[in-house]
């Protein structure tokens, strides 16, 4: 037998498992119960985050052809393991919520936008000089917040590329693009990095992060420009080989449709916070609201859209392929799937097993402590992904997005800043990275290993986290 269709028949008979031993009465009172569940639930969550972190390092072409059974594998393990614990009724129920009221939404934004911006093309000649890469890490940075990180980081890597393949020295010019343009850049939008997508899932105004973060992308990105521009006149000033001579080919942009498809993908989330009609769907306890259901019909259609209208030798020229989104398409389905028994053990707060995590981020007298917030939501993004982090810390704060925009506004900004900033630190922090990585590699760059890239990451990161920490700038920063 296939082994793909070895796991669609046992992932289907657990499904009718699941049903089978499940009263039909009983649906909407389906709810998992984290304070009895211990940490071994969590353990699927964990073994997917470091087959994510090690396979492709460890066991690279394994990795590549099975990464997709291998993650379907742990999603299954923890599925199981809560039909014995809690029931089938509970766990479909759980299943379905996870799928539908999670999952779907984050991905259907992902895929709009790199469908839509794979079929922006830059073409033309670009000289790699320190001037234009501080140019198009800017511009990349200021990009993300509009057209997504995953946008950004596809439209111009490839023209960057290009730039600087005549260098020797070029790794420090991808690594920090995938800090700024794949990361700190999407840090003012919904649209601009998965976990604040999964925020404004959950209630937080489309424009919260906008309000409450701008100064402080700006201080960091800023920061980071200088440091890179810095280090790329270092490292230019060794390339007796590069050149300006010669002819060069004006930049032009096409696929120009495809803009205004962006455009129309922000107004269908813009829409979709701001009409409220009321009307919901109810599925095995799942609540989805019409405005979700319209917004996932329209970015789909956008999407198509842009297949229709961009001419295929832009996609062919720009490398596209569907292999990436496919990527985190399976591996995020597999994630919102384990994740359901460790949200749930968190939203048992004191009384579950992850009652040290609260502790640790929360003071005595019940105030949170916004660095120790934005430590743990950063650290543990740069390992267990950035999305199902921000959301763990959500919910760990109370989950409910009025308080959190309010009263505990400096708690969301720095889970907001941790998930996004630190995100940076591997190739697994942020979907994007590995994206860029594998572009990178394939166009001849020599990319770090999985900790050759943290070292790398780390050295520029951890002291600005660390002076942001420190420094007397507290209310800039929200932190008290």
């Amino acid at each position: 037998m296939h082994p793909r269709r070895f796991v669609v028949r046992w992932a289907g008979a657990l499904v009718a498992l699941i049903v089978a031993l499940s009263p039909l009465h009983a649906w909407a009172a389906a709810e998992l119960d984290g304070a009895s569940m211990g940490w071994p639930y969590a353990l699927p969550f964990a073994g997917l985050l470091l087959s994510i972190a090690l396979g492709p390092l460890s066991f690279h072409k394994f990795w590549h052809h099975h990464y997709g059974k291998i993650a379907a594998a742990w999603a299954l393990l923890a599925l199981g393991a809560l039909v014995w614990r809690a029931g089938g009724m509970a766990a479909l129920a759980a299943l379905v919520h996870a799928m539908l009221a999670e999952y779907l939404g984050f991905i259907v934004l992902l895929f709009s936008l790199y469908v839509v911006a794979g079929g922006i093309l830059i073409s033309g000649d670009i000289k790699g000089t320190p001037a234009a890469n501080t140019g198009i890490l800017a511009l990349g940075t200021l990009m993300a917040s509009l057209v997504g990180t995953t946008g950004a980081a596809m439209i111009l890597i490839r023209p960057l590329i290009r730039a600087n393949r005549p260098r020797r020295h070029n790794v420090h010019v991808v690594i920090f693009f995938i800090i700024l343009v794949a990361n700190v850049g999407g840090a003012l939008s919904p649209l601009g990095d998965p976990p604040l997508f999964v925020g404004f899932l959950h209630g937080v105004d489309f424009f919260w992060t906008t309000r409450n973060l701008w100064l402080q992308t700006a201080i960091v990105a800023g920061v980071l420009l200088v440091i890179f521009a810095a280090v790329d006149v270092w490292r230019f000033r060794s390339e007796p080989s590069f050149s300006d001579a010669g002819s060069a080919k004006p930049v032009r942009i096409r696929g120009l449709i495809n803009l205004l498809l962006i455009a129309a993908i922000v107004a269908s989330l813009l829409v979709s916070a701001m009409w409220k009609p009321g009307i919901a769907f109810g599925i095995l306890g799942t609540k989805l609201e019409l405005e979700d259901v319209v917004r996932n019909i329209v970015l789909l259609a956008i999407a198509a859209l842009s297949v229709w209208l961009t001419p295929d030798e832009h996609r062919q020229a720009n490398g596209f392929t569907w292999e990436p989104i496919r990527e985190v398409a399976k591996l995020f389905a597999a994630i919102f799937v384990a994740i359901i028994p460790v949200i749930a053990m968190l939203d048992a707060g004191h009384h579950g097993a992850f009652a040290w995590l609260l502790s640790a981020v929360t003071a005595p007298d019940g105030t949170p402590r916004e660095v120790a917030y934005f430590w743990f939501t950063g650290l543990m993004s740069a390992f267990l992904d950035n999305a199902p982090t921000y959301l763990l810390f959500f919910e760990l704060a109370g989950g409910d997005p009025l308080v959190l925009m309010n009263e505990l506004s400096g708690t969301l900004a720095s889970i907001s800043m941790g998930a996004v900033y630190m995100g940076a630190l591997t190739y697994i922090g942020n979907a994007p990275n590995f994206m860029v990585s594998s572009i990178a590699k394939e166009s001849g760059i020599e990319m770090p290993s999985f900790f050759g890239y943290l070292l790398r990451a780390g050295a520029v990161l951890m002291p600005l986290f660390l002076l942001l920490t420190i420094l007397p700038i507290a209310p800039i920063l929200h932190w008290h």
